[in-house]
């Protein structure tokens, strides 16, 4: 039998859109002489869509599309993720495949284990599946999962899997009970460092431990937050890996279940972030109908690393920097913001803010009398750059980028309506070592950050001689702190007990649970952790954790 595997980027609820996408796949499909031709989880409408899954008329239409498709099902079988009504529960709906052959549905298998944590809430929309049954086509027996339903190794005492143990149930024993000899797997899964090398491991043994074929078709594309890397699998009943789809990228390859030579993979998790970065940024900027960015230039190695990205995923010309030096900023930092534009061949803007700032300072004079100069002082210059940039945006355009950090975010080290302005916070999730990592990746061929930008202490230059570390612990201590915190829900006595400072942590979880309040009104960010700030991490602002 063989299988075209078609890895596709949809758009959320962009029924008519999706299906073209759909059915050209099946064509080129019919081309490559493919017997059957499977799609990720709900495709036709794109995943997550979240609420709008409460929208009656898009899911008539999605039933309308699904119909469509299947009318294109001659000659060639197709497996498509769709949404269905559970009529004997409604609202609630099914998140669904249909196997259509014959111009028609044959089946329609729905999945089984709805996750309902992280950034996942499928138990809000969907019934879980209350039958399962295997496919017969071309003499074999196919056993049709969606996504979560490969996750629940129930069959393994591998210590490996033990922690993606969350259900009772093993929707692919279940299948292999019925005498299915492949598992086909379609998925929305997104990408998260490091994710992928546990993902092989656990398909791979899945399908040796239950001596199955399993081929795992992976959406492709950036949705808000959430960035999905393809890498579409196929494994033999041995556990061997015979083909794998481009990370990043969609794509469309054949699995030939006749033969087939086992191949590795390398993995390179910085790199992959990089590409995450870019998937995500580009696909949020074009599927919101915009076509350019515009970014604050500090001089810094956070706005450098953002500029650096949005030429990658956009195209210098779609890039404009903006510089805004002060009374503060030092020379060298103008200097390396004109290197950078030199360097990504972007245009880029100056305007000096000294005049503004004195102005507000005169306006603000009798509000301010016998008051000390505190941190006020320096977030007028951060809002004053954000109204500027806003400005630049509205008149242009161009989204506005953010450029701050995970580290700064976690620790309120930002300023509402000035810096956390904008519409995409690229970079939200990114620790401070992590990008300098990036960072020496963008210059892993020449040098495309200048070397003075990476080099230089961090600075938000708001003050004479400032230094982050004025504010903040060491990043190699910060990052570590907040990935056990956040990353790992560890308590501020288990930290400590992995040997950091009793006083350090206390001050760095304070800050984290203080500031929520900035993060909740932060611009969109996209998630390359385990634990992002945004849909997955709900914390309430009004309360007294003690951590």
């Amino acid at each position: 039998m063989k299988t075209a595997i078609a890895q596709i980027n949809p758009i959320v609820a962009d029924i008519d859109g999706n299906r073209k996408k759909i059915l050209s796949f099946i064509e080129k499909a019919k081309e490559a002489g493919a017997d059957l031709v499977v799609f990720p989880e709900m495709a036709t409408i794109g995943y997550p869509p979240l609420d709008l899954l409460e929208n009656r008329k898009l899911i008539r239409d999605n039933l309308a599309s699904i119909e469509e498709i299947a009318r294109h099902a001659a000659g060639i079988a197709v497996i498509c993720g769709c949404v269905n009504i559970d009529r004997d529960h409604p609202p609630m709906l099914f998140n669904s495949a249909a196997f259509m052959a014959d111009g028609k549905i044959v089946s329609r298998h729905c999945k089984t284990l709805l996750p309902t944590y992280d950034v996942f809430d499928e138990h809000r929309y969907f019934s879980p599946a209350r039958d399962h049954r295997v496919v017969p086509f071309m003499g074999r027996k196919i056993g049709v999962t969606i996504c979560e339903d490969v996750w629940n190794v129930l069959s393994s005492s591998d210590s490996r899997f033990m922690e993606m143990r969350r259900y009772d149930f093993d929707p692919v024993r279940a299948l292999v009970s019925q005498g299915a000899d492949i598992i086909i797997n379609i998925s929305a899964s997104p990408f998260v460092v490091g994710k992928n090398r546990a993902k092989r491991e656990m398909l791979s043994h899945v399908a040796r431990d239950s001596a199955v074929e399993l081929v795992y078709v992976n959406q492709v594309g950036g949705n808000d937050s959430l960035v999905f890397d393809g890498s579409s699998l196929c494994f033999d009943r041995q556990g061997r890996l015979l083909a794998k789809g481009r990370g990043f990228d969609e794509d469309f390859f054949m699995h030939d279940d006749s033969a087939g030579r086992e191949i590795s993979v390398d993995d390179d998790d910085i790199d992959d972030v990089r590409r995450a970065l870019v998937l995500g940024l580009r696909d949020y900027v074009r599927k919101c109908g915009f076509s350019k960015v515009v970014i604050g230039l500090s001089g810094g190695i956070d706005s450098a690393l953002t500029a650096a990205l949005a030429v990658e995923a956009l195209g210098a010309d779609n890039v404009t920097g903006i510089t805004m030096p002060s009374m503060y900023s030092s020379r060298g930092s103008v200097d390396d913001s004109v290197s950078l534009a030199k360097n990504l061949g972007i245009r880029i803007e100056e305007i000096p803010i000294r005049a503004l700032y004195d102005r507000f300072r005169e306006d603000l004079a009798p509000l301010f009398a016998g008051l000390p100069e505190d941190v006020t002082e320096e977030n007028i210059q951060a809002r004053i750059r954000g109204n500027l940039l806003m400005a630049v945006s509205n008149k242009t355009g161009a989204l506005l980028l953010t450029t701050g950090n995970k580290s700064e975010l976690a620790m309120g080290y930002c300023t509402l309506y000035g810096d956390m302005s904008g519409g995409l916070a690229v970079i939200s999730d990114i620790p401070k070592t992590m990008v300098y990592a990036l960072a020496a990746n963008v210059n892993r061929d020449r040098e495309i950050i200048p070397l003075p930008t990476i080099e230089k202490p961090p600075s938000a230059e708001l003050r004479p001689n400032q230094k982050d570390q004025d504010s903040l612990p060491p990043y190699e201590v910060l990052d570590a702190i907040l990935a056990l915190y956040i990353e790992e829900r560890k308590s501020s006595e288990e930290i400590v007990a992995a040997g950091f400072d009793q006083a350090t942590v206390s001050r760095v979880l304070r800050a984290v649970n203080v500031n929520e309040y900035k993060r909740l009104q932060a611009a969109p960010g996209i998630k390359v952790t385990t634990k992002a700030f945004g849909i997955g991490r709900r914390i309430p602002i009004a309360q007294r954790l003690k951590p």
